[in-house]
């Protein structure tokens, strides 16, 4: 577990400038454990043994277990999508080129632990969707602001020409999106480094496609 840990703390300290406060420390390390062991595993005792707070001061800030858990998704998963996969493409002319270059960026990233973990995300949309509504309301808010992020600037990219005009924007955000994380489950069943590159490599080759040529 120390392990993860240690391999997280840099994004998370990317997030600000400061050192999380007592609320910031909990939600980091309840994100940790839900990503290791799933919602319904996650252990309290595991998340206060690495922030060092007392159970009072877990309760004053979260009511309970499941109040925690929708923290986790709203503040921090979903930072972590916009942060890593939406606010980038903004900063790319040509949206195409921004995607190969996260997919490629994330490939040469990825290690074995990050594949054997998953994707957050679809970890607990697998886990908590089909039983709790409260998980599954805030995990569609998270997709659908992914899918629309991607939609728009596709929308851009048609219009100026970018790609091919047989393309719907909001079709081929939600299949850019089902590919990557469908590409990470191939990836994590397989506990394969490899798989995940081929998976990226086909999407690649998809994206190549729908360019149009100049």
């Amino acid at each position: 577990m120390k392990e993860i840990y240690d391999n997280e703390v840099y994004w998370w300290r990317a997030l600000d400038d400061t050192e999380p406060d007592t609320r910031g420390k909990i939600l980091f390390a309840a994100y940790m454990e839900i990503h290791s062991h799933g919602f319904q595993a996650a252990s309290l005792s595991n998340i206060l043994s690495h922030t060092g707070v007392t159970k009072g001061a877990l309760y004053h800030h979260f009511p309970n277990k499941t109040e925690l858990g929708y923290a986790v998704v709203d503040e921090v998963i979903a930072q972590r999508i916009h942060q890593s996969f939406i606010q980038p493409l903004q900063h790319f002319e040509n949206p195409i080129d921004g995607f190969i270059e996260l997919i490629q960026r994330s490939g040469e990233t990825f290690s074995i632990t990050d594949i054997n973990l998953g994707c957050p995300l679809t970890n607990l949309a697998q886990e908590m969707a089909p039983i709790d509504e409260g998980f599954r309301t805030r995990l569609i808010d998270i997709y659908e602001k992914w899918h629309q992020s991607i939609a728009d600037v596709m929308t851009e990219a048609k219009q100026s020409g970018q790609i091919i005009d047989d393309c719907d924007p909001y079709t081929l955000a939600v299949t850019i999106v089902a590919t990557m994380e469908g590409a990470l489950n191939a990836a994590k069943v397989a506990q394969s480094l490899d798989k995940l590159y081929y998976c990226g490599c086909g999407l690649i080759q998809y994206l190549q496609l729908i360019r149009k040529q100049q």
